[in-house]
């Protein structure tokens, strides 16, 4: 579904998961605590996939004693592979969800040929063919 990057390249933050759902279905989780709706844009080019974080600022001093919830902007990209598609994309207790679908074309897909057992039997079959087509 997604092409392998080396593993420095993606950043550790914010934490997500790539599941394989079905064959040709996949999902991506993203465990986004402190982010609204507004605040994440999606944006699917191509064979790529951009998801970008942006804290609105709410005006109140904080004094913290312990900041363990990570409330900094972030851009994640996804490189996907040929034919993957985003389906969806979901946000719900801090976790957004996004549906992906692997969808090859049917002239891409491969098809089995039949073998004849010589040159008279392709042609007789050819002629077949065309006498069904015909009628």
């Amino acid at each position: 579904m997604l092409n392998e990057q080396r593993a420095d390249a993606q950043p550790s933050y914010p934490p997500y998961n790539i599941e394989l759902v079905s064959e040709d279905k996949y999902r991506i989780v993203m465990a986004l605590a402190g982010f609204s709706r507004e605040e994440i844009d999606i944006i699917a080019e191509r064979d790529s996939l951009h998801v970008t974080g942006r804290k609105q600022k709410d005006g109140v001093e904080r004094t913290f004693l312990h900041r363990g919830i990570a409330a900094r902007d972030f851009e994640q990209r996804f490189q996907l592979a040929n034919h993957v598609k985003v389906t969806g994309a979901t946000f719900e207790n801090g976790m957004l969800t996004i549906e992906l679908v692997r969808e090859v074309p049917e002239a891409l897909k491969p098809r089995k040929i039949e073998i004849g057992s010589g040159t008279h039997a392709s042609a007789a079959n050819v002629n077949a063919l065309d006498q069904r087509q015909a009628a």
